[in-house]
């Protein structure tokens, strides 16, 4: 493989670097969870990011559509909704805005849905500070370094299987007829934790 196909992982001082040379920092940090959120936007306004942190939708909204900042840090779930909608909002006022997807319910489906919303990538919680930075500093068209720890064959396979079994639904039966599998052996799968 080429440099120019994988490229050299950014160092601490790289990254500092690449931020405060951008000539728009502004951040919008959306989370409920309070440590979390405090613990990630300390580590974000240490590598120069202009961070704003907030804990719902609603007051997510309110900052992208008084003054749409750069890049979006947004969690999936919230008890008012959905970090999706945010994330919509934010690629419709600023189309060059860089925003990812954290969540803890980590699946193929909510990546996808998250990609398709505006996101840039997604990460599953607890993330890293450096993880978010490189994820929002990745260069467009340049294909990513293959994964530290990539998902296991059998976990991509549950999450196949999840990813069908909720576009049916939830219905059984027809999730074992469009993966030609036994129902049985689908409830089988169903009710064991996701592999490793």
């Amino acid at each position: 493989m080429s440099e120019t196909e994988h490229p050299a992982p950014l160092t601490a001082s790289a990254i500092e670097a690449h931020v405060a040379a951008l000539a728009d920092r502004s951040l919008i940090l959306l989370d409920d969870d309070a440590p979390f959120r405090q613990r990630l936007a300390r580590a974000l306004e240490s590598r120069g990011f202009s961070v704003t942190a907030v804990d719902s939708v609603a007051a997510a909204l309110k900052v992208i559509e008084s003054d749409p900042p750069a890049f979006g840090v947004m969690d999936m779930r919230l008890e008012d909704g959905n970090g999706l909608k945010a994330i919509e909002t934010l690629h419709q006022a600023r189309p060059d805005a860089r925003a990812i997807m954290l969540t803890g319910y980590g699946n193929i489906a909510t990546a996808v849905a998250a990609v398709k919303s505006g996101a840039i990538d997604y990460l599953s919680k607890p993330a890293d500070a450096d993880d978010v930075v490189k994820a929002l500093l990745a260069l467009q068209d340049h294909t990513p370094a293959p994964p530290e720890n990539p998902m296991s064959a059998d976990r991509v396979r549950w999450e196949h299987i999840q990813r069908v079994y909720a576009l049916c639904n939830h219905n059984v039966s027809e999730t074992a007829r469009r993966l030609n599998m036994h129902r049985r052996t689908l409830q089988r799968i169903l009710a064991k934790r996701a592999p490793k």
